[in-house]
């Protein structure tokens, strides 16, 4: 057992739960964002079935046999709100949550709807923002809505940092990941900079000696990361396109493209990991335990 699974367990941390990796403690995470499903099935900007590029995404996670312990699908959901787009996101990702034995985590987008999100999703009626704590095997994942009905930049109101800032005070024994759909960093694309969560500096103030370790985030459509008062913050691809962050001069550009985010904590470590959607041709492919063997003998690491 490791100094890192020892400290856990005497704080009574349950482990049997959290998967094994190369003698390390392990949980598992997939982060999907900006599936951006229509109501009546159009594709997105004309060309992109984000129904099938979703369960092509579930499909690859269902034959990675990794043992995942939450989807955690966080904003734009529905492309404009409809009801019948999250009943569609509900029966492609609740058959492959129940098969892998993970939890559902929703977060709002500023594309998401209140009143059809909570009722389509959470089987709640609309009480106003979507904030929420779960816990996975010790580690606490914290939801905060960062919308305002009408409008696409993303906001925290005072009120939902008092709530965070309490539910910080007591640690978690694995540690906080925190949930927010705008991403708290400046961006190099216009659009995007300006939509991205305002007052990140109020926010910045409740992390700051905290114990969150990562932020994870959508919205911008595109792969990125940064930090806030020293904690990482993850910008996950999209399901629905890419947006260009190095288009031709003088324009703004969207391209096909999909992705989503494998996040893992390793011995108290959070990691995130982009993973690309469509044609892949291997360039390698070895049976894992016989080339771990074959590494370990040729470096003498274990």
């Amino acid at each position: 057992m490791t100094p890192a699974v020892r400290a856990r367990a005497a704080a009574g941390v349950h482990l049997s739960g959290i998967r094994r990796c190369w003698d390390r403690v392990m949980t598992t995470m997939i982060q999907i964002s900006d599936t951006h499903l229509s109501g009546d099935g159009h594709p997105e900007h004309g060309l992109v079935d984000t129904a099938a590029v979703l369960e092509s995404a579930l499909g690859k996670v269902l034959a990675s046999g990794v043992d995942v312990k939450a989807l955690l699908l966080t904003g734009d959901l529905a492309d404009e709100g409809a009801p019948q787009a999250y009943r569609r996101l509900r029966e492609l990702v609740e058959p492959a949550a129940e098969k892998l034995g993970a939890r559902l985590i929703y977060a709002m987008g500023n594309h998401d709807e209140r009143a059809a999100f909570h009722t389509e999703l959470l089987s709640t009626v609309d009480k106003g923002s979507v904030d929420a704590v779960h816990w996975i095997d010790g580690l606490r994942v914290v939801v905060l809505d960062s919308t305002t009905p009408g409008r696409h930049e993303g906001r925290l109101e005072p009120e939902q940092l008092e709530w965070l800032r309490r539910e910080l005070a007591t640690p978690a024994p694995l540690g906080t990941v925190l949930v927010v759909h705008h991403p708290p960093l400046p961006s190099p694309v216009p659009t995007v900079h300006l939509l991205r969560l305002r007052d990140s500096a109020a926010l910045a103030g409740v992390l700051r000696c905290s114990d969150v370790g990562m932020v994870l985030t959508g919205h911008a459509h595109r792969t990125g990361c940064g930090a806030l008062a020293g904690v990482p913050v993850w910008v996950s691809p999209a399901i629905a396109y890419r947006v260009d962050a190095l288009p031709p001069r003088a324009r703004l550009r969207g391209v096909t493209g999909s992705g989503f985010s494998r996040i893992d904590l390793i011995d108290g470590v959070f990691v995130a990991t982009a993973l690309d959607l469509g044609p892949a041709t291997p360039a390698y492919e070895h049976d894992e335990a016989g080339r771990l063997r074959l590494v370990r003998a040729a470096t003498g690491l274990s």
